[in-house]
């Protein structure tokens, strides 16, 4: 048996008691929702702190381009780092059960790992999950490192090798690895509930939509356009940071919901300094009542507290005040800085500098009020009529677009040589 594997370490979910079986059935479902479509069968298997995915057989892998000769596990890798409650991918072989086999794989992985030199030391780490194995794990280690320092000549070092290998001894198999990914860790998406996202074209709205995600939330999106008074550069800005964003959850809902007229009631009422306060507010008592239609729980907005003028800890209040779900901002504390180097690791920050026409923008006053109050917004509002009325229509205009994760521009995986 010589079989390409992914083995798919447990980060934060480790560490969780009796209902520790949801939160790992939750995962498995996301694991094989991700790998749908990926080129090829892949099977999961649970092993005791692990998924083992394994891929069909080859041979001939040693002879094949590529640093472990399979193009189907290069892309199960790729995807598997995008998988929210994974610590680490770790690609490698599953071997027959004996150390011979064990060492020719380690052999194979580690020529892989460094095809043209030597490298400055080499350790091999292994662990025995099934205790029947004629070997001890320092039996097997020394066994396995003799033959890659033989036949290789590299020198051995234990405390900080440059490569790494790996044999984990199981019931029935044994799996060899040489590189080690970090993966995203967190809670897998879904076993928190779900949230509604609104999503603007900024960096801010789609990284806290992650980090949301990364306590196990799903996540759906809304984006208000200006429409009317604008084009659809801004709608298909939006579907594209949530197909980047669905990647990490399998699949999503984007609502696209034209706020234009209802802003220009706004500017007409006298809104004044007020103006983008009371649209963040209509915003939010659309967003709440989309929501609960939808079975959404929270709302979550990409809110930095002081970040703009209208962020304010007063307005922030006086916008909360008009939500009728709790309300999550995960970004609250973070700086511009830390947030654009997010969104450029999320791969979200190409899209969010593209140029569009923001309904944030339109009718924006000179001045923006920074010291609002419910009752101040309240008086606005109420020149407009009936609020519910208007959400109501606001909402009969809404679009529904399903999100597919889009893999085609999946990054190649970078090796971690610190995970644990």
């Amino acid at each position: 048996m010589r079989q390409p594997c992914v083995l798919l370490k447990y980060g934060e979910l480790a560490l969780k008691g009796r209902n520790k079986h949801r939160f790992e059935d939750r995962l498995v479902h996301n694991v094989r929702r991700a790998m749908e479509g990926v080129g090829g069968p892949v099977r999961i298997r649970r092993r005791r702190g692990v998924l083992v995915l394994t891929l069909p057989e080859r041979p001939d892998l040693e002879a094949q381009a590529g640093p472990l000769g399979d193009p189907l596990q290069a892309a199960v890798v790729a995807r598997a780092r995008e998988i929210i409650g994974v610590s680490v991918v770790q690609p490698g072989l599953r071997v027959d059960k004996t150390p011979e086999d064990a060492a020719a794989a380690a052999l194979d992985l580690a020529r892989a790992a460094v095809p043209d030199r030597v490298p400055a030391g080499f350790a091999v780490r292994p662990r025995r999950r099934s205790k029947d194995f004629p070997l001890t794990s320092e039996q097997l280690g020394a066994h396995v490192g003799a033959a890659v320092y033989t036949e290789l000549g590299w020198p051995v070092d234990l405390t900080r090798p440059e490569v790494e290998i790996t044999v984990e001894v199981d019931q029935r198999e044994i799996f060899v690895t040489a590189e080690r990914i970090k993966g995203l860790g967190g809670l897998p998406v879904g076993c928190s509930g779900r949230a509604l996202a609104l999503l603007s074209g900024g960096y801010d709205s789609p990284v806290a939509a992650h980090r949301a995600m990364r306590r196990g939330l799903s996540v759906d999106f809304v984006h208000f356009t200006g429409a009317p008074l604008t084009g659809p550069s801004s709608a298909y800005k939006a579907y594209a940071l949530a197909r980047r964003l669905a990647r990490f959850e399998g699949g999503a809902r984007l609502w696209l919901i034209p706020l234009g007229k209802a802003q220009k009631a706004l500017a007409t009422a006298g809104a004044g300094s007020l103006q983008v306060v009371a649209q963040r507010r209509l915003m939010m008592r659309t967003a709440s009542e989309l929501a609960r239609r939808h079975g959404a729980e929270a709302l979550i907005t990409g809110d930095s507290l002081g970040q703009v003028s209208s962020q304010t800890l007063a307005n922030l209040a006086t916008v909360e005040e008009a939500a009728t779900l709790p309300l999550l901002r995960p970004l609250l504390a973070w700086d511009k800085e830390e947030i654009m180097a997010e969104a450029a690791r999320l791969g979200t920050a190409e899209i969010s500098k593209l140029a569009d026409e923001d309904c944030c923008s339109l009718l924006m006053p000179p001045s923006v009020a920074t010291r609002t109050t419910p009752g101040q917004l309240a008086k606005l509002e109420h020149r407009l009529g009936e609020m519910a009325e208007t959400v109501d229509n606001l909402l009969a205009g809404a679009r529904l677009l399903p999100v597919e994760p889009g893999w085609e521009d999946t990054p190649e995986p970078r090796p971690l040589r610190a995970a644990s």
